[in-house]
């Protein structure tokens, strides 16, 4: 039995950390940062496997779920425009022989906006399916998964094109 309780208590202490997370999220993406090569280079590439990652479990929850996949590469592709709408509205600087940049802070409030909305949605609507005693893949079915992937399907879109084209232009600076 105590075992459950410190369960029930981390879960419950995850979800109320939630909002700090966020918060921090966005303190991080809108600050001015050194553009350095290796950083660039790991970003992009950690979030490129995110996205080949993503994609795979997107196109097997698609078997239980219809639609997943769907969904998931309409938000890639949504992520991807506003990638590139990112890249346009940074502010770029070169100090000292060094390239600094500063992302456009209304789109990664946006972004930030975007999966906190998401987030609390699927809380929401978990717990009215939950209620509405529905089996159990119904309820997970109708908790939003779907959607879910595409909100994380953006966010993964956006920092791809995003980390690709400042590590483009790193190298041809």
């Amino acid at each position: 039995m105590p075992l459950l309780l410190l369960g029930i208590f981390i879960v419950l202490a995850f979800i109320a950390l939630i909002p700090f997370s966020l918060i921090q999220r966005f303190r991080r993406g809108t600050m001015r940062r050194r553009a350095m090569p290796w950083v660039i280079g790991l970003n992009f590439a950690g979030t490129f496997i995110s996205v080949l990652v993503f994609l795979a479990g997107a196109a097997i929850t698609t078997r239980w779920i219809p639609g997943t996949l769907t969904y998931t590469a309409v938000g890639l592709g949504a992520g991807c425009v506003l990638g590139i709408a990112g890249l346009a509205l940074t502010r770029w600087e070169s100090v000292g022989g060094r390239l600094h940049f500063t992302p456009n802070r209304w789109l990664v409030l946006g972004i930030t906006l975007v999966v906190t909305a998401r987030v609390f949605y699927g809380f929401y609507r978990s717990y009215q399916a939950w209620q509405a005693s529905l089996d159990q893949m119904t309820w997970v079915a109708a908790s939003g998964v779907a959607t879910s992937m595409s909100a994380g399907a953006i966010v993964l879109g956006y920092y791809v094109v995003y980390w690709f084209g400042v590590r483009r232009r790193l190298r041809t600076r």
